[in-house]
């Protein structure tokens, strides 16, 4: 049986000779750093066998050893050093073991492999770096793994794709546990995007200048000040001076979505915020947020967050 939303944030990092260091800093960053954005806020150790080599450069001494993984309740395995080996049997053992006594699980890029050799991915969707989902697929033909995406949320375990897709999936869970506002806040704080949605794809076809200097840099903040207004797709596209059509290119180049897609998750995200930070009431959440009706707020709200705007208030407002 899962854990209760208490347990799951006792979080460890299961750390093995040879691994990556963002991937280890990422999750270092989100879930080992208090900065009195919630209370209490994640309870975080790092287990290992002994000490291990990160990024090819520092060795570390892990403070807690694999067998502790057992008693935290979410388990985060970063990237393997190599998917051409097994995953260590150790690591696949103590992964396995926190998973059955109800760990959430998370892994990143092809920390995949380790949750795949557990038998925690069978018959599950998941996902892996593109460069390595074609093996994931041969080697453990049960999993469904979905190059696509930036991450799964399959409840119990959760996949990212790489590097950066690893900080968006430790927002995730975040947002999880604490609620959207809280999740911001820290987004803010490490200066990333606060919220990239898992089925976005993992890479966008068409490159991007970096900074402001792309087709809908003036479009989408003005967008998102209005929220209110029933946008359309033929308002964006006469705001950005284009046709529909080149619009939906753009779209699909910059955010990896279509515009009425990137719309709704913009309003769901407002409606969320407000849920949280107010007392407003559901009709007027869904007027700020451009849904129009209460009923149409929680048929896409419900769809979306998988509750109610109701339940959803509960859970954070009481929490808080």
């Amino acid at each position: 049986m899962m854990r209760t939303l208490s347990d799951m944030r006792s979080v460890a990092l299961a750390v093995h000779d040879g691994i990556t260091i963002f991937e280890v800093a990422s999750v270092c960053e989100v879930f080992g750093v208090d900065r009195g954005l919630a209370d209490p806020w994640y309870d975080f150790t790092v287990c290992g066998a002994g000490t291990v080599r990160v990024g090819g450069w520092f060795r570390v001494e892990a403070p807690s050893g694999l067998d502790e993984l057992a008693s935290a309740g979410t388990v985060i395995v970063p990237a393997c050093r190599d998917v051409d080996e097994e995953p260590p049997a150790d690591l696949v053992q103590a992964v396995r073991a926190a998973y059955d006594r109800g760990a959430r699980v998370v892994s990143i890029c092809t920390g995949a492999f380790v949750l795949a050799a557990a038998g925690l991915l069978d018959g599950r969707r998941a996902t892996t770096h593109w460069m390595h989902a074609g093996l994931l697929a041969a080697r453990y033909p049960r999993v469904r793994v979905d190059p696509e995406v930036l991450y799964i949320d399959e409840g119990q375990v959760l996949t990212a794709a790489g590097k950066a897709s690893g900080m968006d999936l430790c927002l995730h869970i975040v947002r999880l546990d604490h609620g959207m506002a809280v999740a911001n806040d820290l987004a803010r704080r490490l200066v990333v995007p606060p919220h990239r949605p898992g089925g976005q794809a993992q890479f966008i076809p068409t490159p991007v200048p970096n900074g402001r200097e792309h087709a809908l840099s003036d479009l989408l903040p003005w967008a998102i000040a209005r929220l209110d207004r029933p946008l359309t797709v033929e308002d964006l596209a006469r705001r950005a001076n284009m046709s529909a059509r080149n619009l939906a290119r753009h779209f699909n180049a910059v955010t990896g979505t279509t515009p009425l897609q990137w719309l709704l998750t913009q309003r769901i995200h407002r409606a969320q915020e407000l849920l949280e930070t107010t007392g407003d009431s559901v009709e007027l959440v869904a007027a700020h947020t451009g849904m129009g009706t209460a009923a149409t707020l929680r048929r896409h709200f419900s769809r979306v967050i998988g509750v109610p705007p109701d339940t959803y208030r509960r859970t954070f407002r009481d929490g808080s």
